[in-house]
């Protein structure tokens, strides 16, 4: 079994049967008042990368009455490329970015009842912070200045920013997703990186909810501790899948709950 980082991977207890399902939200992309009833966090999307004011209260408000986490899912101001482009920016200003966002989806979620209580990074900033320095801190930084949780890649430089500082971390791991044997995401675009196979889909939930074990794209297994596992709600099928690995932990005995 490879071990992708020696500080997060570990294999879950079999012992250990709760497990977090999380979902982006927010995009004006897919089904979100249907999708909020099958998870327990939702990363709400601030406005950088997609989603408008009315459009995050009305989630933020789904949120509330199914007794769903809210998080903020920051990005780089791209809604042109859907948060999904790399981009150099100041760590002065990717701080004051980030805190904008988590600023105003907090104001929001506090109109209509909620609260936000971590952060999850969107697409290309995900990613970066696995490895870039300067970013990495720059959102960590943000993060520990709003005194929020931060959710993200097992093995990833901002994660262990963050604990380093203090801060409470998340790790997380996706069900639609391909990983590299290195344990990070294949990048979108290349063949197989996005799972649209039900079946195989909530399979693979089960194996990494109950065993913390998971196989990357070329087969070889890793190890992927994952305090929450990610739904995309825009990947072709996401809601008979969110359904699907809904019924498959159940069955398995494992309880779906924010913890």
């Amino acid at each position: 079994m490879k071990n992708v980082a020696p500080s997060d991977a570990r294999p879950r207890s079999r012992n250990s049967r709760v497990i977090d399902l999380n979902a982006d939200l927010g995009e004006g992309i897919g089904d979100d008042a249907a999708m909020v009833q099958l998870v327990t966090s939702a990363n709400i999307a601030c406005g950088f990368h997609a989603g408008t004011p009315t459009l995050l209260r009305r989630t933020c408000e789904q949120a509330v009455a199914s007794g769903v986490r809210i998080g903020a899912q920051v990005s780089y101001p791209d809604r042109d490329g859907f948060g999904r482009r790399f981009m150099e920016i100041a760590p002065e200003d990717l701080i004051a970015d980030v805190l904008f966002q988590i600023g105003a989806l907090s104001g929001i979620a506090r109109s209509v009842g909620g609260t936000v209580d971590y952060v999850k990074p969107h697409g290309a900033l995900y990613n970066a912070i696995v490895a870039h320095p300067e970013q990495a801190t720059a959102v960590v930084t943000a993060v520990g200045e709003a005194g929020l949780a931060l959710m993200g890649l097992p093995g990833s430089l901002s994660l262990e920013l963050a604990r380093d500082a203090g801060i409470p971390v998340l790790t997380e791991g996706f069900a639609d997703r391909a990983y590299t044997p290195e344990g990070t995401l294949v990048p979108r675009g290349t063949a197989g990186a996005v799972l649209t196979d039900t079946a195989a889909v909530a399979d693979r939930v089960v194996k990494l909810a109950t065993t913390g074990r998971i196989r990357a794209l070329d087969g070889s297994p890793i190890i992927v501790h994952a305090d929450s596992i990610c739904l995309h709600g825009d990947t072709p099928g996401a809601l008979e899948h969110a359904r699907a690995v809904r019924r498959a932990l159940t069955a398995a005995g494992v309880r779906v709950s924010a913890r």
